[in-house]
Parts: C-alpha cells; sequence; structure tokens
C-alpha cells in the first residue's frame, strides 16, 4: 500500500493529545490520529482531522508522532504492541514522547526504537486540558537537539513555550519538579480558602482578593474558582491520574535522597480525595479534605 504524506499524527486522543491534534489540523497541518476510544477519535474528524484503527497505522502514514498516554501499560502498547508503532519502523520516523511516565519506561523505549532507527524525545508538558485547549502550555523538550530541531516548529502549533531543557530524560526530570509545585500550591490554595472561610469570609471574594496580592499562585488562579464553587466534575487534571505523579515524583526524590517535606505532607491528602471517591474529580477536590477537618473544630 502507497503510504501517504501527512505531516503528523497523535497517538492518545485524551484530554491533552486531544486538544494537540486539533491545534495542528487548524494550524493547517495535515494530522492523523489513534485512540482506543472511539468518541475521541469522532472528535479529531469532526475537527478535520483523520483517524487509523491502531498506533502502526498512524506510523505508517505519519513521519512525526506525538504520544500522549494516560499509564506506563498505555505506552507499551502503543509503542511495542502488535499494532503498535515498532511494527511500522522506518528509518526517519520519529516519536515526541508528551506523557508523564516513570523515566526509566522512557529510557528502555528510546533505546528499543533506536535499534529499529526509530528517533524518541522526551517531551512531557506542564499544564491542564484547558490550557491545552488554548495552547496555554508549556513543552519540556529533551533528546538529541538535531531531534528537537526538526520537531520544534511542530510542537510550536501546539504549545506556548517550546523548551529544550538538555538530553534524553531532563524533560521528565523537570516535568516532576514542576508537579512537585503543583501538589504544594494546589494543597496551600485549599489550606489557605479554608482558614479564610472560617475567618468569615465569602470564598469567591477571598480567590478574587488573593489572586490580587502577593499571595498569588498560579494553582490559585486556576483551581480557586472552582474551590470556592464546590465544583470539580470538569476535570483539568484527575485526582486517580495526578496520584501516578505524585508515585513518580515521590520515588524521583528518594531516588536523589532530596528531602521534600512540603511535597510529602501534602500527599496522604490526594489519596484521601481519592479513597472517598473523588477520583474522578479536579484535584481541586482535596479541599474537601480540609473543609471536612474545618467542620469537626
Amino acid at each position: 500500500m502507497e503510504r501517504k504524506s501527512l505531516s503528523a499524527g497523535v497517538i492518545g486522543l485524551g484530554i491533552m493529545g486531544g486538544n494537540f491534534a486539533r491545534h495542528l489540523v487548524a494550524a493547517g497541518v495535515g494530522t492523523v490520529g489513534y485512540d482506543p476510544v472511539q468518541a475521541q477519535m469522532d472528535a479529531l474528524e469532526t475537527a478535520g482531522g483523520e483517524c487509523r484503527r491502531s498506533a502502526r497505522a498512524v506510523a505508517m502514514e505519519a513521519d512525526t508522532l506525538i504520544t500522549s498516554l494516560p499509564h506506563p501499560r498505555a505506552f507499551e502498547e502503543a509503542l511495542f504492541g502488535p499494532e503498535g508503532i515498532l511494527s511500522a519502523a522506518r528509518a526517519g520516523l520519529l516519536v515526541i514522547e508528551t506523557s508523564t511516565l516513570p523515566l526509566e519506561a522512557k529510557q528502555k523505549a528510546r533505546r528499543q526504537l533506536a535499534e529499529a532507527g526509530i528517533a524518541m524525545l522526551d517531551a512531557p508538558i506542564s499544564g491542564t486540558g484547558p490550557q491545552a485547549q488554548t495552547k496555554e502550555i508549556t513543552v519540556f523538550a529533551s533528546g538529541d537537539r538535531a531531534e528537537f530541531e526538526r520537531a520544534r516548529d511542530l510542537l510550536a502549533h501546539i504549545a506556548r513555550s517550546v523548551r529544550y531543557v538538555g538530553p534524553f530524560g531532563a524533560g521528565s526530570k523537570l516535568k516532576y519538579i514542576a508537579n512537585l509545585l503543583v501538589a504544594v500550591h494546589i494543597l496551600a490554595t485549599a489550606e489557605a480558602l479554608v482558614l479564610g472561610e472560617k475567618a468569615g469570609f465569602d470564598p469567591a471574594q477571598l480567590v478574587d482578593l488573593l489572586a490580587a496580592s502577593a499571595a498569588t499562585s498560579r494553582m490559585l488562579e486556576l483551581r480557586g474558582p472552582s474551590m470556592a464553587a464546590n465544583t470539580y466534575a470538569a476535570p483539568m487534571m484527575k485526582v486517580d491520574v495526578f496520584q501516578k505523579d505524585l508515585n513518580l515524583i515521590t520515588e524521583f526524590a528518594l531516588q536523589l535522597g532530596a528531602p521534600v517535606p512540603l511535597f510529602s505532607a501534602s500527599v496522604p491528602y490526594f489519596a484521601e480525595a481519592a479513597a472517598q471517591g473523588m477520583g474522578g474529580y479536579d484535584t481541586a477536590a482535596v479541599i474537601s479534605i480540609l473543609r471536612q477537618a474545618a467542620a469537626r473544630k
């Protein structure tokens, strides 16, 4: 079968990957995608992209692939399953891996792909789903500098900032560090709002006042309004998915022997939110755990 000439493929069309694909289509980039969830593929086709029935089929048609996958099992299947990228191996194929995953899994995958002539960048994303929708995200790209230069223009269609951060793996390390701050800042926002509520402030007014002060943070601005309204059903990042990130950061810090006291103190609160059935909610729902504690006092 003659291979069509398409500029980009996106494998994993969820909250992040779906937005990537739609931005590429809007920029006039020929885009083909795959996701095991049919509704995600339908959304891409509605936006003007094309879909295929496997990661292999996408890799047969596009020279540059962006992978955005929720967990290591999906990553392994997309790359090395019977219908995975490796089965379509050919010289010149480039994989831009944007997922938040164990670094060891990415390093192993890079070696396996390289043996088949496939290049790979480690390029995780810093930002939420809504930020991906408006291209207000940052790409932490790492790997071979020449491959990064090849990918730069494509990534510029999906992100506000595309940064080269060093050799392969530096992107994941930086993402772990960034998400450490995200976890701490989310819980700090929740803590401040519950304290303010106990002091008699209207939570929405409190968010507005704090956001205009030296106390503001990106998480206060993004998560504060939903915390104030007590609405978490449209997740920017699900509590269950964030548990994976928290585990990765914990392991990373342990490996390096770095003290992370504030981060370590935040972890149990997200775990408790998941245990109470909030796993499908946005991480802002962690404020519910603090509100429960406040109500008992």
